[in-house]
């Protein structure tokens, strides 16, 4: 079963960037799309980002489109999340997942990871 590790979060001010990973391990995340999801403190699990197994499409929210964006290195078996003009509603803390159906269909994602904190100050 593939486990997946994110990292990159951090405590950056508004305006700033980060760039996320998750990486893949102990099975195969091809052929299947992988996304980005966050959870603010007392909020749920939303959308950010989706990207399909070769990287052609990619989704985004439309609070972040614009100005995040998905891609993966298959070679890798790591997925990246870059994120630049962070706003303070951008804090909570970011997950990536594995998609079991089409990358748009936001409910058939499986396999999630631990997570990483971003924080974005004012």
């Amino acid at each position: 079963q593939v486990q997946l590790v994110e990292s990159g979060g951090g405590l950056v001010q508004a305006g700033g960037s980060l760039r996320l990973s998750c990486a893949a391990s102990g099975g195969t995340y091809l052929p299947y799309p992988m996304g980005w999801f966050r959870q603010a403190p007392g909020k749920e699990r939303e959308f950010v980002a989706a990207i399909n197994w070769d990287g052609g499409s990619t989704y985004y929210d439309d609070s972040v489109k614009g100005r995040f964006t998905i891609s993966r290195d298959n070679a890798k078996s790591t997925v990246y999340l870059e994120m630049n003009s962070l706003k303070p509603e951008d804090t909570g803390v970011y997950y990536c997942a594995v998609g079991l159906g089409r990358a748009t269909q936001r409910d058939r994602y499986a396999h999630w990871g631990q997570g990483t904190q971003v924080t974005v100050s004012s």
